[in-house]
C-alpha cells in the first residue's frame, strides 16, 4: 500500500490520510457548484421525461404480458420483434430511473434508449412500428434535452 500513497502524505493503519497531513483531494470536499435556473429547468425536464418513460415501459410490459385487448399475442410475434420489445421493456425502466435521479449515466442510458428506438423505427419499422408524429415527438424530446443541457452547462450563475 505504501507504493500507492501520494508522495508527501502520511497514512494511518487503514490507508487513510492521517490527521494534519495536509490537503486532501477528495471529490466530496470540493465546493459544490451553485445551481442556476437552467439547472433547475433541466432537472424538471429530466423528471417529467422519466415519468413518460416509466409509462412507456409499463406499456411495453403490458404488451409482453398480453394485457392489451385486440393486440397480437406476444408469443405469436416474430423473434426479432420479441427481442426489440424485451429490450425496450428493460432499457426504458433503467433510463427512467437514471433520469429521475438526474445522474449522468441516466442521461446516457436514456439517450441510448431514445436513439435506438428512433433508429429502429426509421430503419426497420417491422421490428418497431412507430407513427411519424410519435417519431417527431421523441426526436424533439431528445433535441430539447440537448438544448437544456447546453444551456445549463453554459450558465455560470
Amino acid at each position: 500500500m505504501r507504493a500507492l500513497a501520494k508522495v508527501g502524505t502520511t497514512r494511518d493503519g487503514r490507508g487513510r490520510p492521517s490527521a494534519g497531513s495536509g490537503p486532501v483531494d477528495r471529490i466530496e470536499e470540493a465546493a459544490p457548484r451553485q445551481q442556476t435556473r437552467w439547472d433547475v429547468v433541466l432537472v424538471w425536464f429530466m423528471r417529467i421525461t422519466a415519468l413518460a418513460w416509466v409509462a412507456k415501459g409499463l406499456a411495453t410490459w403490458g404488451q409482453i404480458l398480453d394485457l392489451w385487448p385486440g393486440a397480437t399475442p406476444f408469443a405469436d410475434l416474430s423473434a426479432g420483434r420479441q427481442a426489440a420489445i424485451v429490450y425496450f421493456a428493460v432499457i426504458d425502466f433503467v433510463a427512467a430511473v437514471g433520469l429521475w435521479l438526474t445522474s449522468a449515466w441516466g442521461g446516457v442510458v436514456w439517450l441510448l434508449a431514445a436513439t435506438s428506438a428512433l433508429t429502429l423505427a426509421a430503419l426497420t419499422p417491422q421490428l418497431l412500428p412507430m407513427s411519424a408524429p410519435l417519431i417527431a415527438v421523441q426526436a424533439s424530446i431528445v433535441a430539447i434535452y440537448f438544448v437544456l443541457s447546453w444551456l445549463a452547462a453554459r450558465d455560470v450563475g
